[in-house]
């Protein structure tokens, strides 16, 4: 997969095509109201955890009707078509559905509580195998250094996330989602031996092994959550995990924002603080579907619209910007032009931008990327368990988004969107942001020393 893709810079797993039987679709369903629920807003326990409650209640966030799930009885009318049910958002009010005779989506669009269809997967004619014997490649051979964080160390120190460490902030007792394309062999790597790992979903396939799909979720993950010291050591090795599975990158088509969605408010649901996605979409399969510079408004993609929901549950999301610098795109990508995230661009160790990085406004002006990273021979996890290195604002993101939530569990009186002010607040051009750099290089001890004398 090429860096136009929803993963940036990864390769598909090798293996032998499979060829599909029948030719399948997927639709997006949008849906007019919630008029027939059995949930009420009087008795969120039905539909959120406890700790997801807390979390807002701390906050002095309201639950609202974009909490409560879908209607059971329009999604029981649309099965009753003969459809699949995929997946559904609660946020965005929509039902994926499968299909393999086209005819029954106008049966659907019939139906009176039907607003919107729109094709947003077509199965692709094979797909790649997976690797039954993946864990064989795992050797774990590592040389230990001379330095505690191992070779990460300087991408930790930019933002003098080590002082935040040796204060006792780590990560502990706050939950870190991952939402990305697999995460291939990480059950085998030592690296997270350590790891508190809460669960994991696949939003794409149910029934796949997360652990033999793409290996973009895992070096992502390494950079949060790996804990081998002097070896390589994350960003937040004492914070608690889902891995969340929503890219598919047998295709590139709409319909895994759908999964996105649908990840992103499971996320929230157990009661996630913080998300990192090191996915983005601007280029699909089919050229019609493209986003334009005038959609990066914040909504108009489903995925930046969950996004820009996000800190109104309380969540904090942390995004990659993009890879696509050097191109004919240049912009940030869906979710990165998302409201009250935090949008990573990528730079080297010593500061200075990557040409790749992808670059702002958005549509209605708003500065983004937010903030810098290094995403320049970032130290992540090899397949086989060794320490390798890579490029990218997916790097980038995940380096970043740890030192966010050890920064939280520092400060914890603050709100998602303090959070997210306090992180632009603390980079060296907070003053002076463009739309390359952003705010600049985040100090997030500066920032939890700032917050501990506004307390």
């Amino acid at each position: 997969m090429n860096v136009t893709k929803g993963i940036w810079g990864c390769l598909l797993l090798a293996g032998a095509l499979q060829v599909s039987a029948q030719k399948t679709y997927k639709y997006r369903i949008n849906l007019r109201d919630k008029a027939e629920t059995t949930y009420s807003l009087e008795n969120p326990q039905a539909y959120l955890s406890e700790r997801a409650l807390e979390r807002r209640a701390k906050q002095g966030l309201a639950v609202d009707e974009t909490d409560i799930p879908v209607c059971s009885a329009y999604i029981d009318a649309l099965a009753g078509t003969g459809a699949g049910i995929v997946t559904k958002s609660k946020w965005n009010n929509t039902v994926v559905v499968e299909v393999t005779d086209t005819a029954l989506i106008d049966k659907i669009a019939a139906l009176p509580f039907v607003t919107h269809t729109r094709k947003v997967w077509t199965a692709p004619d094979s797909i790649p195998a997976r690797n039954p014997n993946r864990t064989k490649e795992v050797t774990n051979k590592v040389t230990k250094g001379d330095n505690y964080y191992g070779d990460g160390h300087r991408q930790i120190a930019v933002h003098h996330g080590d002082s935040l460490h040796a204060a006792g902030f780590r990560g502990e007792g706050m939950q870190i989602a991952v939402i990305d394309a697999g995460f291939y062999n990480a059950d085998a790597i030592k690296l997270f031996s350590k790891m508190h790992l809460l669960g994991t979903r696949d939003f794409v396939n149910p029934h796949s092994d997360i652990y033999a799909e793409n290996y973009h979720g895992m070096k992502v993950l390494s950079c949060l959550a790996a804990n081998q010291p002097d070896v390589l050591v994350g960003t937040a090795p004492e914070a608690s995990y889902w891995l969340l599975r929503s890219e598919d990158d047998d295709t590139e088509q709409p319909v895994e924002e759908d999964y996105w969605a649908t990840a992103l408010e499971f996320a929230d649901s157990v009661g996630v603080d913080v998300v990192n996605t090191s996915l983005g979409y601007y280029e699909f399969d089919d050229k019609a579907s493209n986003y334009r510079y005038r959609d990066l408004d914040g909504h108009h993609s489903l995925m930046s619209n969950s996004a820009s929901l996000a800190a109104d549950k309380g969540l904090v999301v942390v995004c990659s910007a993009g890879n696509s610098g050097r191109g004919a795109w240049k912009k940030i990508t869906p979710p990165g032009d998302a409201k009250e995230v935090i949008t990573v661009g990528a730079m080297n160790r010593n500061l200075v931008n990557a040409d790749f990085s992808s670059v702002g406004n958005t549509t209605d002006g708003r500065i983004k990327p937010d903030v810098m990273a290094v995403g320049v021979y970032s130290a992540v996890s090899g397949n086989d368990g060794t320490v390798s290195h890579a490029n990218g604002t997916s790097f980038a993101s995940p380096t970043f988004c740890g030192l966010v939530a050890c920064f939280w569990q520092a400060c914890p009186w603050l709100t998602a969107k303090e959070v997210i002010a306090a992180v632009r607040r603390s980079s060296d051009r907070a003053d002076y942001p463009d739309n390359i750099y952003g705010y600049g290089v985040p100090d997030i001890w500066k920032a939890y020393q700032t917050e501990l004398k506004k307390k």
